[in-house]
């Protein structure tokens, strides 16, 4: 099987994820969250890791918000890249998103939406959300909390750390009625075409992880949807 396509057992399951509608997902808005992973414009606009196609999920993530806010979500939280110039993660990828930089900063989009101001960023140095942040102080202050929505990129790297921390944080300590909902339309990863001239280990079919990583999600009780109505 050539390394780009999507597993047959995978694309049959993609065949099956249904729609959902907001008021169903999140019967109760003031339990409700809109978690969010690097909707930055190092990965959507400028620099070496942005992607035209992460680019893509800009219109439905603003619907989303849009939407989610007129529902009565008051809860935002934006994750954000924000790496000091030596990082080490520049190891593996190349520098992105420095402190200071117009890289490290939400798309304008979203920072100008009249309700922006309501918005909670916590800024990250790795691929996890929780690890020398202040999102689990945020999590613990906000104990009633049972539907978790998540969007943004990439879907097979802080997508994936994200959601994976949310719903692993409520299995450990027993949270009962927590979900985890990740629309499709909302997140996106970046693609890299398999190149002879390339390193081995350079390629990245977008399609590929994509379809993978949100089927991983799905086996480990995060509901995936097509979209949010």
């Amino acid at each position: 099987m050539p390394p780009t396509d999507i597993p047959l057992f995978v694309a049959r399951w993609l065949d099956t994820v249904p729609e959902a509608r907001l008021d169903d997902v999140a019967p109760d808005p003031a339990t409700a969250a809109i978690f969010a992973a690097d909707i930055i414009n190092g990965f959507l606009r400028e620099g070496a890791l942005s992607s035209e196609r992460i680019d893509g999920i800009t219109s439905p993530v603003l619907e989303l918000v849009r939407r989610a806010w007129e529902y009565g979500i008051r809860d935002f939280v934006f994750l954000q890249d924000t790496h000091p110039a030596d990082s080490p993660e520049f190891e593996a990828y190349p520098a992105h998103a420095v402190a200071g930089t117009r890289e490290s900063e939400m798309i304008p989009e979203l920072a100008e939406l009249p309700f922006a101001d309501r918005f909670t960023i916590i800024e990250k140095n790795s691929l996890h959300p929780a690890i020398d942040t202040t999102f689990d102080a945020w999590l613990d202050a906000h104990p009633n909390l049972r539907t978790a929505i998540v969007i943004g990129d990439c879907t097979d790297l802080c997508v994936t750390a994200l959601a994976m921390h949310l719903r692993l944080r409520a299995n450990a300590r027993g949270v009962q009625g927590f979900q985890v909902i990740v629309p499709m339309d909302c997140i996106d990863t970046f693609d890299i075409t398999e190149d002879p001239d390339l390193p081995p280990g350079t390629a990245h079919p977008a399609e590929f992880f994509h379809a993978v990583w949100l089927y991983h999600l799905a086996s480990n009780n995060i509901r995936v949807v097509q979209t949010l109505s």
